[in-house]
């Protein structure tokens, strides 16, 4: 069974970053076309997001193949920095408490996600 970590985690970034990109706009026509709040959304989007993250680590277990904790920790991780680094540069914050905890339940999604994606595999060998 060959290991491919970069690959798993090129992977999990990929399904992640692609996913946030659609539901965001799925969440933006919500909010323009309904009377919905910006507020009301805050906890869909916070539970949708772990869901991504948890399919992206168990994309990342999959492809990666083993340390399947690793690899969804790594991929919940990069996702992580990438938010704190485009916040920080782009808008001069950096994260609040709540942001915080939000990003440690982002990681251990993750990392659920790649155990899972690891332990799905098949152990067959012919």
């Amino acid at each position: 069974m060959e290991s491919k970590p970069f690959s798993g985690l090129l992977y999990g970034w990929i399904v992640i970053f692609g996913s946030i990109f659609l539901t965001s706009i799925i969440l933006t026509f919500i909010l323009k076309m309904t009377s919905m709040s910006e507020a009301g959304l805050t906890w869909i989007s916070f539970g949708l997001g772990l869901i991504i993250l948890f399919i992206g680590g168990i994309v990342a277990g999959v492809k990666g193949k083993q340390k399947g904790w690793i690899i969804g920790g790594a991929v919940g991780v990069g996702f992580t920095l990438f938010t704190f680094i485009v916040q920080y540069l782009g808008y001069h914050e950096s994260f609040s408490l709540g942001q915080f905890v939000h990003h440690i339940g982002y990681i251990l999604a993750a990392t659920v996600g790649g155990v899972i994606g690891v332990n799905t595999q098949s152990t067959k060998e012919a």
